[in-house]
């Protein structure tokens, strides 16, 4: 079923951004397409010696830059098509998340978390194990039911969970094929309310992150102190006491870089609201974050979080001069071989960083040395300096994804610089 109210355009391949969300990577590509149709798409694939597929532009690295050709696919036809029986949709792999969710609410259906931004691409946000937070629930990717790409010879190739390298394939870094169709798995809509908190003791980090279906916790490494919690309860639940965990209550809306509307943000004071309207942090309709930014985020250990918190300690007169906030937030874990969460559940560190390239990465440097204990795994979206052979140590199933990448794709066809640094041939 073709989603309603919902047309492909004419956008023309010219109106494709040449730069990232961030604007910090400018897209090396020789030539930028938008086919209407999977059969267009398939032999633009067929004919290419390298090709990538670019989302919403969310990265912050060059895994998905390309000197070949760049193609994005929004030109093709949207599809929402929910199957009450199986309590799953299968989704165009270019919408976006808030679209998406905005069609299944209407529905009574939903997802079971969002990340804080929902301007993101479906494909693109499952690719590189893209999450929200609540230690009840896995990262975005974990609720993939199956996947259609268009492989490396322009074939379409279907895969579900029955698949022996489905867990392979969907943390795929778009390095497996261009994913036309995404099925997630759905439930029943529901209702959130959402509380922000001032002042958190550090000691106090583990019964906050796990007091509700979703929490984030906000620091500038200025203070031992944590600045802000933003916890997203059920909506029937009561609200936190007065004294909740000896902080007290934002008596007024708040954006979790100072300075920034809040506006921008998801209703907050206890409002109730549907889940897509409380999950994320910013609305649909408005700039997200700061804009003028750089990323990074490490994934540790559930149980580390206030030994890494600590060890960050060393490095907090480092880390403040250059950050705009610190996140941190909890992931479940799960089976994906490229996931951050493979097999661990995790306590992740954010960082929103000044958008000053020279600057920050010497800062990210310090960040991972003094994490190195605790075996971190970076968001494969994100700023990352990681050794490979570190990185691929941290992973069990490392070796398995690079015998199926060269399986999937022998030639070369999706390959980028980055790509081969951290999976070589």
């Amino acid at each position: 079923m073709t989603a309603q109210g919902q047309h492909a355009t004419s956008t023309s391949a010219a109106d494709i951004p040449r730069r990232n969300w961030a604007g910090n990577v400018r897209y090396a590509a020789r030539a930028f397409h938008r086919p209407t149709s999977v059969d267009e798409l398939r032999r633009l694939v067929a004919g290419s010696t390298r090709i990538r597929a670019v989302g919403s532009g969310h990265s912050f690295n060059r895994f998905g830059d390309t000197d070949g050709d760049l193609v994005t696919l929004a030109g093709l036809p949207p599809v929402v098509d929910l199957d009450r029986e199986r309590g799953q949709v299968t989704v165009s792999g270019a919408m976006r998340y808030g679209d998406l969710a905005r069609h299944l609410h209407t529905q009574g259906y939903a997802l079971a978390n969002l990340a804080s931004l929902p301007h993101i691409s479906v494909a693109g946000s499952v690719a590189t194990a893209t999450h929200g937070s609540g230690q009840a629930h896995g990262n975005l990717a974990s609720t993939v039911a199956g996947l259609e790409l268009v492989t490396a010879d322009g074939d379409v190739l279907r895969v579900d969970r029955d698949a022996d390298t489905f867990a392979g394939m969907v943390v795929g870094l778009g390095a497996l094929g261009l994913v036309t169709r995404v099925t997630l798995d759905v439930v029943p809509s529901f209702e959130l309310r959402q509380y922000v908190r001032l002042d958190l003791d550090r000691e106090a980090l583990d019964e906050a992150l796990g007091s509700a279906y979703s929490v984030s916790v906000f620091t500038d490494f200025r203070s031992p102190r944590l600045r802000e919690v933003w916890r997203k309860q059920v909506a029937d639940q009561p609200p936190p006491p007065a004294d909740w965990l000896g902080t007290t209550a934002a008596d007024a809306p708040r954006h979790p870089v100072l300075g920034m509307p809040p506006e921008n943000c998801t209703p907050q004071l206890g409002a109730p609201g549907p889940w897509h309207e409380r999950l994320p942090h910013f609305k649909l309709g408005f700039t997200p974050s700061s804009g003028d930014e750089l990323q990074s985020e490490y994934h540790l250990p559930r149980t580390a979080a206030a030994d890494a918190l600590a060890a960050l300690d060393d490095v907090a007169h480092l880390i403040a001069p250059v950050l705009l906030v610190s996140e941190l937030r909890t992931v479940a874990a799960d089976e994906l071989w490229l996931s951050p969460n493979h097999r661990r559940d995790s306590f992740v560190v954010h960082f929103t960083w000044v958008d000053d390239t020279a600057a920050v990465l010497p800062v990210v440097a310090q960040v991972e040395e003094r994490l190195a204990p605790f075996a971190p795994r970076p968001h494969w979206g994100k700023v990352f300096v990681t050794d490979p052979v570190e990185l691929a140590a941290r992973y069990p199933r490392y070796a398995d994804f690079a015998a199926l990448l060269r399986h999937l794709d022998p030639t070369g066809t999706f390959r980028t610089e980055l790509l081969d640094r951290y999976f070589p041939r």
